[in-house]
Protein backbone atom coordinates (compact mmCIF):
# COMPACT_ATOMS: atom_id res chain seq x y z
CA UNK A 1 0.00 0.00 0.00
CA UNK A 2 0.86 3.78 0.39
CA UNK A 3 1.69 6.17 2.26
CA UNK A 4 2.40 9.51 3.13
CA UNK A 5 5.59 10.11 5.29
CA UNK A 6 6.63 13.76 6.23
CA UNK A 7 10.32 14.05 6.48
CA UNK A 8 10.52 17.61 7.58
CA UNK A 9 11.93 20.73 5.88
CA UNK A 10 8.68 21.16 3.83
CA UNK A 11 9.28 17.78 2.32
CA UNK A 12 7.36 14.56 2.08
CA UNK A 13 7.16 11.17 0.00
CA UNK A 14 4.74 8.39 -0.57
CA UNK A 15 6.14 5.54 0.30
CA UNK A 16 5.22 1.70 -0.32
CA UNK A 17 4.37 -0.13 2.77
CA UNK A 18 2.88 -3.53 3.17
CA UNK A 19 -0.62 -4.45 3.38
CA UNK A 20 -1.74 -4.38 7.22
CA UNK A 21 -3.17 -7.22 8.59
CA UNK A 22 -4.92 -6.93 11.65
CA UNK A 23 -3.94 -8.37 15.75
CA UNK A 24 -6.21 -10.41 17.34
CA UNK A 25 -8.31 -7.52 18.98
CA UNK A 26 -7.44 -4.77 15.78
CA UNK A 27 -9.61 -3.90 12.54
CA UNK A 28 -8.22 -2.67 8.94
CA UNK A 29 -9.59 0.23 7.57
CA UNK A 30 -9.97 0.56 4.07
CA UNK A 31 -9.49 4.42 3.97
CA UNK A 32 -12.40 6.69 2.23
CA UNK A 33 -11.63 9.91 3.23
CA UNK A 34 -7.78 11.43 5.72
CA UNK A 35 -8.76 15.35 6.66
CA UNK A 36 -5.38 17.19 6.51
CA UNK A 37 -4.82 19.45 9.88
CA UNK A 38 -3.08 22.55 10.64
CA UNK A 39 -1.22 19.91 13.37
CA UNK A 40 0.25 17.95 10.08
CA UNK A 41 2.22 21.04 9.22
CA UNK A 42 4.50 21.05 12.63
CA UNK A 43 5.46 17.75 10.81
CA UNK A 44 6.02 19.27 6.92
CA UNK A 45 7.13 22.02 8.17
CA UNK A 46 9.79 20.76 11.22
CA UNK A 47 13.53 20.49 10.47
CA UNK A 48 14.81 16.82 9.06
CA UNK A 49 14.41 14.56 12.08
CA UNK A 50 12.74 16.27 14.27
CA UNK A 51 8.93 16.05 13.73
CA UNK A 52 7.96 14.59 16.58
CA UNK A 53 9.76 16.82 19.12
CA UNK A 54 7.66 19.76 16.82
CA UNK A 55 4.98 17.96 18.55
CA UNK A 56 6.10 18.22 21.74
CA UNK A 57 6.56 14.43 21.69
CA UNK A 58 9.98 12.51 21.27
CA UNK A 59 10.99 9.14 19.57
CA UNK A 60 12.11 8.18 16.52
CA UNK A 61 9.58 9.32 13.48
CA UNK A 62 11.27 7.75 10.71
CA UNK A 63 8.43 5.58 8.59
CA UNK A 64 5.56 6.91 10.21
CA UNK A 65 2.34 7.34 8.31
CA UNK A 66 0.82 11.16 8.53
CA UNK A 67 -2.36 11.93 9.09
CA UNK A 68 -4.85 11.77 12.19
CA UNK A 69 -8.36 12.63 10.70
CA UNK A 70 -9.02 9.13 9.28
CA UNK A 71 -12.33 7.60 7.94
CA UNK A 72 -13.25 4.33 6.14
CA UNK A 73 -14.74 1.27 6.37
CA UNK A 74 -14.18 -2.05 8.15
CA UNK A 75 -11.91 -4.85 5.61
CA UNK A 76 -10.70 -7.12 8.00
CA UNK A 77 -10.72 -7.84 11.35
CA UNK A 78 -8.76 -9.96 14.19
CA UNK A 79 -10.07 -13.11 15.38
CA UNK A 80 -11.15 -12.17 18.88
CA UNK A 81 -13.21 -9.02 17.65
CA UNK A 82 -17.22 -9.63 18.51
CA UNK A 83 -19.04 -9.83 15.58
CA UNK A 84 -21.71 -7.76 17.57
CA UNK A 85 -19.53 -4.88 18.06
CA UNK A 86 -18.22 -4.43 14.69
CA UNK A 87 -18.59 -6.25 11.37
CA UNK A 88 -17.23 -6.24 7.68
CA UNK A 89 -18.54 -3.18 5.85
CA UNK A 90 -18.63 -0.85 8.65
CA UNK A 91 -18.29 2.64 8.32
CA UNK A 92 -16.05 4.09 10.91
CA UNK A 93 -14.12 6.79 12.21
CA UNK A 94 -11.46 6.19 14.15
CA UNK A 95 -10.64 7.76 17.36
CA UNK A 96 -6.84 8.62 16.98
CA UNK A 97 -5.46 8.08 19.89
CA UNK A 98 -4.80 4.88 22.25
CA UNK A 99 -3.69 4.25 25.78
CA UNK A 100 -3.75 1.57 27.98
CA UNK A 101 -7.15 0.76 27.96
CA UNK A 102 -7.09 0.52 32.16
CA UNK A 103 -6.28 3.96 33.60
CA UNK A 104 -9.14 5.88 34.48
CA UNK A 105 -8.84 7.75 31.92
CA UNK A 106 -8.95 5.43 29.41
CA UNK A 107 -11.87 3.84 30.92
CA UNK A 108 -13.54 6.87 30.33
CA UNK A 109 -12.73 7.17 26.69
CA UNK A 110 -9.87 9.72 27.18
CA UNK A 111 -7.51 7.62 25.73
CA UNK A 112 -5.25 10.88 24.77
CA UNK A 113 -4.91 11.54 28.40
CA UNK A 114 -3.76 7.87 29.31
CA UNK A 115 -1.53 7.98 32.09
CA UNK A 116 0.64 5.44 31.08
CA UNK A 117 1.28 7.14 27.59
CA UNK A 118 -1.03 7.84 24.37
CA UNK A 119 -0.19 6.45 21.01
CA UNK A 120 -1.37 9.36 18.57
CA UNK A 121 -2.22 7.79 15.32
CA UNK A 122 -0.45 10.04 11.96
CA UNK A 123 2.05 10.87 14.71
CA UNK A 124 3.40 7.98 16.89
CA UNK A 125 2.03 5.35 15.09
CA UNK A 126 1.01 4.99 11.24
CA UNK A 127 -2.06 6.96 10.28
CA UNK A 128 -4.81 8.14 7.55
CA UNK A 129 -2.73 9.26 5.22
CA UNK A 130 -2.78 5.59 3.16
CA UNK A 131 -4.52 2.91 1.62
CA UNK A 132 -5.35 0.90 4.74
CA UNK A 133 -4.72 1.24 8.43
CA UNK A 134 -4.81 -0.91 11.40
CA UNK A 135 -5.99 0.16 14.69
CA UNK A 136 -7.33 -1.37 17.70
CA UNK A 137 -11.39 -2.17 17.56
CA UNK A 138 -11.44 -0.17 20.66
CA UNK A 139 -10.63 3.53 18.47
CA UNK A 140 -13.61 2.67 16.02
CA UNK A 141 -16.57 5.05 16.13
CA UNK A 142 -19.70 4.49 14.16
CA UNK A 143 -20.26 6.71 11.11
CA UNK A 144 -24.11 7.44 10.90
CA UNK A 145 -25.49 6.53 7.18
CA UNK A 146 -26.42 10.39 6.81
CA UNK A 147 -23.04 11.43 7.19
CA UNK A 148 -20.42 11.76 4.42
CA UNK A 149 -16.77 9.95 4.84
CA UNK A 150 -15.45 13.50 4.62
CA UNK A 151 -18.05 15.31 7.08
CA UNK A 152 -16.84 12.41 9.42
CA UNK A 153 -13.16 12.86 8.89
CA UNK A 154 -13.65 16.70 9.93
CA UNK A 155 -15.62 15.28 12.75
CA UNK A 156 -12.34 12.84 14.03
CA UNK A 157 -10.64 16.22 14.75
CA UNK A 158 -11.03 19.71 13.85
CA UNK A 159 -15.20 19.57 14.33
CA UNK A 160 -14.91 17.22 17.26
CA UNK A 161 -12.67 19.77 19.02
CA UNK A 162 -15.43 22.00 18.54
CA UNK A 163 -17.52 19.92 20.33
CA UNK A 164 -16.14 19.21 22.98
CA UNK A 165 -15.33 22.74 23.62
CA UNK A 166 -18.77 24.07 23.48
CA UNK A 167 -20.06 20.98 25.46
CA UNK A 168 -17.92 22.02 28.19
CA UNK A 169 -19.00 25.26 27.84
CA UNK A 170 -22.48 24.52 28.50
CA UNK A 171 -23.31 26.48 25.26
CA UNK A 172 -27.73 26.26 24.85
CA UNK A 173 -30.43 28.66 23.80
CA UNK A 174 -29.38 31.65 26.46
CA UNK A 175 -26.04 31.83 25.04
CA UNK A 176 -24.13 34.78 22.91
CA UNK A 177 -21.00 32.90 22.04
CA UNK A 178 -18.07 34.34 20.73
CA UNK A 179 -15.36 32.45 18.53
CA UNK A 180 -12.44 33.49 17.77
CA UNK A 181 -10.17 31.95 14.44
CA UNK A 182 -12.52 31.26 11.49
CA UNK A 183 -10.01 27.75 10.39
CA UNK A 184 -11.96 24.33 9.96
CA UNK A 185 -12.23 24.49 14.13
CA UNK A 186 -13.35 28.19 14.11
CA UNK A 187 -16.11 27.57 11.64
CA UNK A 188 -17.54 24.21 12.92
CA UNK A 189 -17.66 25.82 15.81
CA UNK A 190 -19.94 28.32 13.92
CA UNK A 191 -21.62 25.62 12.89
CA UNK A 192 -22.61 23.33 15.97
CA UNK A 193 -23.06 26.47 18.24
CA UNK A 194 -25.70 27.92 16.05
CA UNK A 195 -27.43 24.55 15.80
CA UNK A 196 -27.23 25.02 19.79
CA UNK A 197 -29.24 27.93 19.63
CA UNK A 198 -26.51 30.06 20.76
CA UNK A 199 -26.04 33.80 19.15
CA UNK A 200 -23.35 33.15 17.58
CA UNK A 201 -20.17 36.15 17.14
CA UNK A 202 -17.65 35.22 14.67
CA UNK A 203 -13.92 37.52 15.31
CA UNK A 204 -11.11 36.75 12.40
CA UNK A 205 -8.55 38.67 11.29
CA UNK A 206 -8.89 37.50 7.47
CA UNK A 207 -11.75 39.39 5.68
CA UNK A 208 -12.62 36.00 3.62
CA UNK A 209 -12.57 34.13 6.64
CA UNK A 210 -14.70 36.09 8.39
CA UNK A 211 -17.50 36.62 5.26
CA UNK A 212 -17.53 32.79 5.05
CA UNK A 213 -19.07 32.57 8.77
CA UNK A 214 -22.12 34.20 7.93
CA UNK A 215 -22.44 31.64 5.81
CA UNK A 216 -22.28 28.74 8.65
CA UNK A 217 -24.77 30.54 10.78
CA UNK A 218 -22.55 33.86 12.36
CA UNK A 219 -25.41 36.20 13.57
CA UNK A 220 -22.66 38.75 13.72
CA UNK A 221 -19.12 38.79 12.51
CA UNK A 222 -16.37 40.95 13.25
CA UNK A 223 -12.63 41.47 10.81
CA UNK A 224 -10.46 42.10 14.20
CA UNK A 225 -7.89 43.50 11.79
CA UNK A 226 -10.36 46.63 11.27
CA UNK A 227 -12.06 46.94 14.72
CA UNK A 228 -11.62 45.99 18.22
CA UNK A 229 -13.63 42.89 18.81
CA UNK A 230 -14.07 43.48 22.54
CA UNK A 231 -15.77 47.12 21.49
CA UNK A 232 -17.77 45.82 19.23
CA UNK A 233 -18.95 42.73 21.41
CA UNK A 234 -19.87 45.14 23.72
CA UNK A 235 -21.80 47.31 21.48
CA UNK A 236 -23.66 44.32 20.36
CA UNK A 237 -24.24 43.23 24.20
CA UNK A 238 -25.43 46.68 25.76
CA UNK A 239 -22.57 46.64 27.54
CA UNK A 240 -22.70 43.19 28.99
CA UNK A 241 -20.08 40.74 26.92
CA UNK A 242 -20.68 37.16 25.63
CA UNK A 243 -21.88 34.36 28.33
CA UNK A 244 -19.25 32.10 26.21
CA UNK A 245 -16.29 33.12 24.06
CA UNK A 246 -13.80 30.07 22.10
CA UNK A 247 -10.91 30.70 21.41
CA UNK A 248 -9.85 28.75 18.29
CA UNK A 249 -6.52 30.45 17.29
CA UNK A 250 -3.98 30.10 19.75
CA UNK A 251 -3.13 33.50 19.02
CA UNK A 252 -2.40 35.57 22.16
CA UNK A 253 -4.06 38.85 21.03
CA UNK A 254 -7.38 36.58 20.38
CA UNK A 255 -7.02 34.21 23.71
CA UNK A 256 -7.08 37.62 25.21
CA UNK A 257 -9.95 39.19 23.64
CA UNK A 258 -11.69 36.30 24.37
CA UNK A 259 -11.38 36.71 27.90
CA UNK A 260 -11.92 40.59 28.17
CA UNK A 261 -15.15 39.78 26.10
CA UNK A 262 -16.72 37.71 28.30
CA UNK A 263 -19.08 38.96 30.77
CA UNK A 264 -19.40 38.67 34.59
CA UNK A 265 -20.36 34.72 35.41
CA UNK A 266 -19.00 34.23 31.60
CA UNK A 267 -17.06 31.25 30.27
CA UNK A 268 -14.20 30.86 28.28
CA UNK A 269 -12.33 27.72 26.31
CA UNK A 270 -8.91 27.65 24.91
CA UNK A 271 -8.37 24.95 22.08
CA UNK A 272 -5.76 26.56 20.29
CA UNK A 273 -2.43 25.02 20.91
CA UNK A 274 0.80 26.33 21.83
CA UNK A 275 1.67 29.87 22.29
CA UNK A 276 0.89 32.20 25.69
CA UNK A 277 -1.34 34.99 26.67
CA UNK A 278 -1.18 37.54 29.36
CA UNK A 279 -4.31 39.20 31.13
CA UNK A 280 -5.19 41.61 33.63
CA UNK A 281 -5.94 38.43 36.51
CA UNK A 282 -8.04 41.03 38.96
CA UNK A 283 -10.56 42.70 36.07
CA UNK A 284 -10.60 40.37 33.84
CA UNK A 285 -11.21 36.99 35.53
CA UNK A 286 -11.39 37.27 39.36
CA UNK A 287 -14.57 40.11 39.53
CA UNK A 288 -16.14 38.64 36.77
CA UNK A 289 -16.18 35.66 38.15
CA UNK A 290 -15.22 34.32 34.97
CA UNK A 291 -14.73 30.38 34.34
CA UNK A 292 -11.53 29.78 32.12
CA UNK A 293 -10.84 26.26 31.07
CA UNK A 294 -8.79 24.45 28.73
CA UNK A 295 -10.31 21.74 25.96
CA UNK A 296 -8.05 18.86 24.61
CA UNK A 297 -9.65 17.47 21.60
CA UNK A 298 -12.58 15.04 22.69
CA UNK A 299 -12.94 11.65 24.03
CA UNK A 300 -14.36 8.65 22.38
CA UNK A 301 -18.17 8.92 23.79
CA UNK A 302 -17.81 12.74 22.99
CA UNK A 303 -16.83 11.55 19.26
CA UNK A 304 -19.64 9.65 18.53
CA UNK A 305 -21.71 12.23 20.30
CA UNK A 306 -20.75 15.01 17.64
CA UNK A 307 -21.35 12.67 15.10
CA UNK A 308 -24.94 11.94 16.26
CA UNK A 309 -25.56 15.64 16.97
CA UNK A 310 -24.43 16.52 13.74
CA UNK A 311 -26.65 14.19 11.93
CA UNK A 312 -29.43 15.03 13.90
CA UNK A 313 -29.32 18.74 13.26
CA UNK A 314 -28.59 18.25 9.21
CA UNK A 315 -25.11 20.32 9.57
CA UNK A 316 -23.36 20.14 6.49
CA UNK A 317 -19.65 19.72 7.13
CA UNK A 318 -18.85 19.25 4.02
CA UNK A 319 -18.90 23.05 3.08
CA UNK A 320 -15.85 23.25 5.11
CA UNK A 321 -13.65 21.44 2.71
CA UNK A 322 -12.55 23.83 -0.03
CA UNK A 323 -9.71 21.53 -1.42
CA UNK A 324 -10.04 17.82 -2.46
CA UNK A 325 -7.19 15.99 -3.36
CA UNK A 326 -5.93 12.07 -4.32
CA UNK A 327 -3.68 10.56 -1.96
CA UNK A 328 -1.34 10.84 -5.08
CA UNK A 329 -1.73 14.44 -4.90
CA UNK A 330 -0.16 14.94 -1.48
CA UNK A 331 2.91 16.33 -2.41
CA UNK A 332 0.79 19.34 -4.13
CA UNK A 333 -1.71 19.34 -1.51
CA UNK A 334 0.76 20.08 1.23
CA UNK A 335 2.30 22.64 -0.53
CA UNK A 336 -0.65 24.49 -1.02
CA UNK A 337 -2.30 23.72 2.28
CA UNK A 338 1.44 24.87 3.85
CA UNK A 339 0.24 28.82 2.47
CA UNK A 340 -2.86 28.78 4.56
CA UNK A 341 -4.95 30.79 2.08
CA UNK A 342 -7.68 28.38 1.80
CA UNK A 343 -10.51 26.34 3.76
CA UNK A 344 -10.21 22.51 4.90
CA UNK A 345 -8.75 20.26 2.79
CA UNK A 346 -8.95 16.58 2.60
CA UNK A 347 -7.51 13.48 0.93
CA UNK A 348 -9.91 11.34 -0.46
CA UNK A 349 -9.82 7.68 -1.60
Amino acid sequence: MRGVVFNGDRNLEIAEFADPTPGPDDAVVQMKASGMCGSDLRFYRAPAGQALAAFGLSGDDGGIIGGHEPCGVVVELGVNVDPRTVRLGDRVMIHHYDGCGACDNCRSGWTQMCRRGAVIFGATAHGGHADFLRVPVRTLVPLPDELSFTAGAAISCGTGTAFGALRRLRVDACDTLAVFGLGPVGLSAVQLGAAMGARVVAVDVQADRVARAREFGAAHTIDSSADDPVAVIRELTAGLGVSAALDCSGAAVARAAAVRAAGQWGRVAFVGEGGEVTVEVSPDIIRKQLTVLGSYTFSLTGQADCARFVADHGIDLDRLFTDRWTLGDAVRAYAEFDQQAAGKAVIEF
